[in-house]
């Protein structure tokens, strides 16, 4: 695979889409082609009563043979393979012997009701798939490539490799993962991130593939092709979902195995032993063949994937990636959900959240001689002074000396006056006498020094995402508790867990504590969701009954993740509760309704109330409600 991944000729990242396709599309042609031809014979031989009966056998036979083809050929395949006991045998079983009794019209009936089911059930499935891809699938088609001789090439996406240099230029999505070599520009990172605000990019900045570059033309090298990209990986991480089977529906294909047998015995029983008694043996053979129709359990084998793949799709059109079934059935049984701090209830960013002055200062003066020392700096803390300074439109002094002072601050001539910004060791260093304070906001102090002499500090801190309080509420009111685990300190932990509503809070954290913290809550409240998005909250997503991610997160996190929220936000975490409960509940309205029915239609068999038709609806009709019951989740507002 890694040869296919960096081979320049390598078609092995998704290029034989259009081909598969077409495939598609013909096998699409020729199975209506057959359904049609099917219908019609039987509709016609069914209507008309002036065909001799040897004719309408061949036409009834014929229109058998196209309707059925699929379910004869899986039933023969899975005896080759020495798996015969699914839906597929009973249906065989009971329509070949209704052939035998003379009921060809019954025979065909099961068979077209039962292809019109699996047609819809594929139509549902190709649309549900077709919605996530359009919701995750960002992969480009070509990329510009810097050659030797420094003009530029458009080459496939799949054929770039790490190391190739590449132009990108305003308004495209960036193709492959990189880093930037030569330019200045900002990027739109919504789409992978979910953070509305473009970030800057210059050399040395590595870009994720599927953002947008805004402003500037940028050059960039390859780090990864494009089946390693992160585009891909979304989009294979969906695609995949589908093939991990959660636990009911590993329990529906082990209760087909030992169903269908059973059902064969009883219809055998059914078939001869009272007709030993009675001597009636068509009468009994009938209600045996009805019995065996009734007992498919298609409906149930159609519609419970399709229920989770539909939750899946559902889903990804919210921008939450499921990685299978497994953690959706997971997330209906959760007691506890417990969330990391920074990146996940907060945004991850500095902003100023209070200004105290010192004597003889305001509040404006302390920022205006801070922002002006900070603006050469690039460190995080600088860019919140500057950014409350432009929400101030304050104009920015002039500076005309810098020096940074390593891990405690820097010094700067702002507008003719000596300024230190810095932590409380470069106050004292500096021998500038700094009053004690009584901070009432949680967060770093900035502090500021004018001439040596104390100006006044700012504070600043993360801050809470916006939808978290609502968040935390609903998640609540679910009866579900919520927990908060991080590396923070007390105060900072405490604070947010106070205005976001958090239950249970444990702080000052390593990452190997908080997997035993895991441990505990677990032990109190049941299965816990954890959500996080840093690499030192790997091994607890992992440990985690489900483990989330935010997709603005390290690739480490999103990688141990079950559930990915692509938009980062909080609200993010009801919703997927929401849509896990839905998604149950629907599966296990199908079971019941399919089995209910069955059950009915059954005894009413058996008592000679029900006659072959009845039996059709209790099987295909059922299946058809129950996809239908299946997709509504997909447009569920």
């Amino acid at each position: 695979m890694e040869e296919e991944c960096t081979s320049r000729t390598s078609h092995s990242c998704g290029c034989s889409q259009h081909h598969d396709s077409g495939e598609e599309y013909g096998e699409e042609k020729a199975s209506l082609g057959q359904l049609a031809i099917g219908v019609f014979l039987f509709l016609f031989t069914y209507l008309t009563d002036s065909i001799p009966k040897e004719y309408s056998l061949v036409a009834y036979g014929i229109a058998y043979l196209l309707l059925g083809s699929s379910v004869i050929r899986n039933a023969f395949q899975n005896i080759i393979h020495k798996e015969p006991f699914d839906e597929n045998l009973l249906m065989v079983i009971a329509t070949g012997g209704a052939f035998g009794i003379g009921d060809y019209p019954e025979a065909v009936a099961v068979m077209l009701f039962s292809r019109i089911g699996e047609m819809l059930e594929e139509k549902a499935v190709h649309k549900s798939r077709k919605q996530v891809t359009e919701a995750v699938d960002m992969r480009p088609e070509t990329i510009q490539r810097i050659i030797a001789d420094g003009t530029i090439e458009t080459i496939p996406a799949e054929n770039g490799i790490a190391g190739d240099s590449i132009v990108v230029r305003p308004g495209d999505r960036i193709p492959l993962d990189g880093t930037v070599t030569e330019g200045t520009s900002r990027i739109d990172t919504a789409a992978i991130t979910g953070e509305p605000v473009p970030v800057s990019c210059q050399p040395g900045t590595e870009l994720l593939s599927g953002c947008i570059n805004i402003s500037g033309t940028i050059r960039m090298r390859v780090t990864k092709p494009l089946c390693e990209s992160m585009v891909t990986k979304i989009l294979q991480s969906v695609e995949e979902a589908a093939a991990r089977k959660p636990r009911m529906d590993r329990f529906i294909t082990r209760f087909a195995r030992t169903y269908t047998p059973a059902v064969v015995l009883i219809a055998a029983a059914t078939a001869v032993i009272p007709s030993l008694v009675t001597g009636n043996w068509y009468y009994w053979l009938y209600t045996a063949l009805t019995f065996l129709v009734i007992s498919c359990p298609c409906a149930i084998v159609l519609s419970v994937p399709l229920s989770f793949f539909a939750g899946i799709g559902a889903a990804s059109k919210r921008g939450i990636l499921f990685k299978g079934g497994i953690a959706i059935e997971q997330m209906k049984r959760i007691g506890a959900v417990v969330f990391d701090k920074t990146g996940t209830i907060t945004k991850g960013n500095f902003i100023v959240q209070q200004i105290v002055p010192g004597t003889g200062f305001t509040e404006q003066d302390v920022l205006y001689y801070c922002a002006g020392a900070e603006q050469a700096s690039s460190h995080p803390i600088a860019a919140s002074v500057i950014a409350a300074v432009e929400q101030r439109q304050m104009v920015l002094p002039s500076v005309t000396e810098s020096d940074e002072i390593a891990g405690e601050g820097l010094s700067a001539l702002v507008a003719g006056k000596t300024v230190i910004c810095g932590n409380l060791k470069l106050m004292n260093r500096q021998h500038i006498a700094v009053p004690q304070q009584h901070q009432t906001v949680y967060g770093s102090e900035l502090y500021v020094a004018v001439n040596g002499r104390y100006a006044g500090h700012i504070i600043i801190s993360d801050t809470l995402k916006e939808d978290a309080v609502e968040a935390v509420r609903y998640i609540r009111s679910l009866g579900i508790t919520t927990a908060m685990l991080t590396g923070d300190s007390r105060q900072a932990a405490d604070y947010i867990a106070k205005k976001s509503g958090i239950d249970v809070v444990r702080a000052q954290l390593l990452p190997q504590d908080k997997v035993q913290q895991l441990d505990t809550i677990r032990n109190q409240y049941g299965p816990v969701l954890f959500v996080g998005d840093g690499i030192n909250d790997a091994p607890v997503l992992a440990g985690a009954d489900v483990g989330a991610a935010m997709g603005s997160g390290a690739d480490a996190a999103v990688e141990a993740a079950d559930v990915v929220f692509m938009n980062s936000q909080v609200q993010a975490v009801p919703e997927a509760l929401r849509i896990s409960r839905m998604t149950m509940a629907i599966a296990v309205q199908n079971v019941v309704f399919a089995l209910g029915v069955k059950g009915i239609v059954m005894a009413a068999g058996f008592t000679g109330f029900a006659s072959m038709w009845a039996a059709v609806f209790a099987d295909s009709g059922v299946a058809v409600l129950c996809v239908l019951n299946s997709v509504r989740i997909l447009y569920k507002k």
